[in-house]
C-alpha cells in the first residue's frame, strides 16, 4: 500500500465521524512509519473535521504507528488505547486530548 492509498483510505474512514458535539478543538498529527510512510493530520475546529496531507504544528499530539495499526484503529478493529498498551502506538503531547481518538473513532456514523 502507498502513502496516497492509506491516506485516501483514512480519511474517508475518519470523515465518516459526527464530530457535531466535540465543542473544543482537537488537533491530531499521524506519524506513519513503514509500508506507506508519511504524515497527515486530522483537526475538529467549530464541530467539523479536517483530514489533510501535512504535518500540523499546533497539534495537541502526535500518534506514531504503522499503516495496519492506523486503519485497524480507523476501522474500529483495534482500540488505540490497547494498540498504545502494546507498544504499537506511541503517543506524544496531551494524553487528556489524544484519549479522544477513541472518541472520534467510535463517533462514526453507521
Amino acid at each position: 500500500m502507498t502513502y496516497a492509498e492509506m491516506f485516501s483510505k483514512v480519511k474517508g474512514m475518519f470523515m465518516e465521524a459526527d464530530v457535531s458535539d466535540i465543542n473544543e478543538h482537537l488537533a491530531f498529527q499521524f506519524n506513519i512509519t513503514g509500508e506507506a510512510e508519511g504524515i497527515f493530520y486530522a483537526e475538529v475546529k467549530d464541530g467539523r473535521l479536517s483530514v489533510e496531507p501535512y504535518e500540523y504544528y499546533d497539534r495537541d499530539a502526535i500518534f506514531t504507528c504503522t499503516a495496519d495499526t492506523l486503519m485497524k484503529i480507523a476501522e474500529g478493529k483495534k482500540d488505540p488505547i490497547l494498540a498504545f498498551t502494546l507498544g504499537q502506538l506511541k503517543v506524544e503531547g496531551n494524553i487528556d486530548k489524544a484519549l479522544k481518538l477513541k472518541t472520534l473513532i467510535d463517533s462514526k456514523k453507521g
